[in-house]
């Protein structure tokens, strides 16, 4: 494409009633049109993550209209849905009363293009019936207390993967993370305690991943992560992280001194893998560092 289309393009994307907006790998706006900015309350110069967005229209009560008691907990539930398809579409409110139509496409690299349509005046008959269709499905594939995805959302994202991973030689890698000696800490503290431990490792956790990359609780003290188009190298210095992180956090404000630590199995997907293959290969990987004094990690091919 020549500059001169270029510029045309950007021209009448800026132009378009439909909103427009492209967030990179690690899910921070890059571009988006007057109609997106002006929705969502944007200044020319900002260029805000996709969750500082949601945050700062909740507390606004404005742009989205995000129906919660606790927005953090909103947030990892939409993280664990936004950017793992290569395309996404679905019904969104505004708090000016518009009701979108919202798509998003990913690229291979992690890039997502997002598009919104007004539909206000289509079909507003079902509209209830769709919305309550769209947060039984939220509910059934998320983790209740931490707000992740859950092991049945886990299960169908590892599908897709595995799927993709035969089709497409780009590397996956699958991932099994578990709290060391965690009943101990449930023992001694009580299980409020043991509950906020395991939503402060969540934090840590999603600090340390992008857009892409799938994350959930499988139960208990266990979770898998996904990294999709990531080198077994990559995913090791990825785990690497986040053991680090996992060792300097404290979640628990009245206990400052108490810490945890994770050990972590890690496997890259096969083409001919199923569901049983890699995660077996991934949690003999766990039980491996877990037998190696915990704290680490350990990787099969």
């Amino acid at each position: 494409m020549t500059d001169a289309l270029c510029i045309k393009l950007l021209a009448m994307l800026d132009d378009s009633a439909a909103l427009v907006a492209l967030f990179d790998q690690y899910d921070m706006l890059r571009y988006a049109n007057t109609a997106f900015r002006q929705s969502f309350f944007l200044t020319q110069e900002e260029c805000l993550s996709w969750a500082e967005l949601m945050r700062r229209n909740y507390l606004q009560k404005q742009g989205s209209r995000i129906e919660t008691d606790n927005i953090e907990t909103w947030l990892r539930s939409a993280c664990s849905r936004r950017g793992k398809l290569p395309y996404r579409a679905f019904e969104a409110d505004l708090c000016d009363g518009r009701w979108m139509w919202m798509t998003e496409t990913m690229s291979a690299d992690g890039w997502m293009l997002c598009q919104a349509s007004d539909i206000t005046e289509l079909r507003a008959d079902k509209r209830e019936l769709r919305q309550a269709r769209d947060v039984a499905l939220r509910a059934a594939q998320t983790d209740p207390m931490t707000g992740i995805s859950n092991r049945t959302h886990l299960m169908q994202l590892l599908q897709l993967l595995l799927q993709q991973r035969r089709e497409h030689s780009a590397p996956v890698c699958l991932a099994i993370l578990d709290l060391d000696h965690f009943k101990r800490i449930n023992d001694l503290e009580g299980h409020p305690a043991g509950d906020q431990v395991i939503c402060g490792f969540v934090q840590t956790v999603r600090a340390q991943l992008r857009q892409r990359d799938g994350f959930g609780r499988l139960g208990g003290e266990e979770f898998m992560l996904l990294l999709p188009q990531t080198s077994l190298l990559e995913a090791e210095q990825c785990c690497e992280r986040i053991l680090a992180a996992a060792r300097r956090d404290r979640p628990l404000a009245a206990k400052p001194e108490l810490g945890y630590t994770c050990s972590i199995g890690l496997t890259e997907l096969r083409p001919d893998d199923d569901i049983a293959s890699c995660y077996a290969r991934a949690d003999e990987a766990l039980y491996h560092a877990k037998g190696s004094g915990r704290d680490c990690l350990s990787s099969s091919r």
